[in-house]
């Protein structure tokens, strides 16, 4: 099995890309930030025996690992490559029975908005669907919205992957989301990020 590795714009966190489904097509992420979180995944708690992971988040078709700042890439990566190899070689389910990819829905599911509001969530889930989790997954990550506050306009987002973390996340939530959302949604006033 060849696996692709790519660089993330976060240099704690690298995709590696098995060119094979590893969550399935349209299927939402899992972001496993603590070795605590991965029981839901064996492949997850596998690449957290690796010493220096700090995070895991399965995707469709990648898997992101995130290191500790002290520990070099090319320490550990040999060793998840092999991990991930042998693991979706030998065909094993990437998650336990029972277990979902949920990481993508909201905190807030959108029953609980009325009327205009509802309608306001319904665009920025669209443009954060169409626009951009693609641009971000590209980037080994995932930014999920989680919240609206139609009061104050705040628009929440959980970010994940290679995103969590990121040193330009900061730049990408403020100059880039917020700017599109306050443009195509008026009722936009700003973005915030929760963990």
């Amino acid at each position: 099995m060849f696996i692709q590795t790519e660089d993330t714009p976060n240099p704690q966190s690298m995709k590696f890309v098995p060119g094979q489904p590893v969550l399935g097509e349209g299927a939402l992420g899992m972001d496993f930030p603590t070795q605590e979180s991965a029981a839901a995944s064996p492949l997850a708690q596998l690449l957290f025996e690796t010493d220096g992971v700090m995070g895991v988040y399965l995707g469709a078709d990648f898997i992101t690992v995130t290191k500790a700042e002290a520990v070099e890439w090319m320490h550990i990566k040999p060793a998840l490559l092999g991990a991930i190899a042998d693991f979706l070689t030998a065909g094993l389910p990437v998650l336990n029975d029972g277990a979902e990819a949920t990481s993508g829905k909201p905190a807030t599911p959108l029953e609980d908005y009325e009327g205009d509001d509802r309608e306001v969530v319904e665009q920025i889930i669209e443009l954060i669907e169409t626009r951009v989790r693609p641009a971000v997954a590209a980037d080994g990550g995932d930014i999920v919205f989680k919240h609206f506050e139609p009061r104050t306009g705040v628009v929440f987002l959980a970010m994940q992957g290679a995103c969590a973390g990121c040193p330009s996340s900061t730049m990408t939530l403020k100059s880039g989301i917020e700017n599109m959302l306050k443009h195509y949604v008026p009722e936009v006033a700003s973005v915030e990020a929760v963990m």
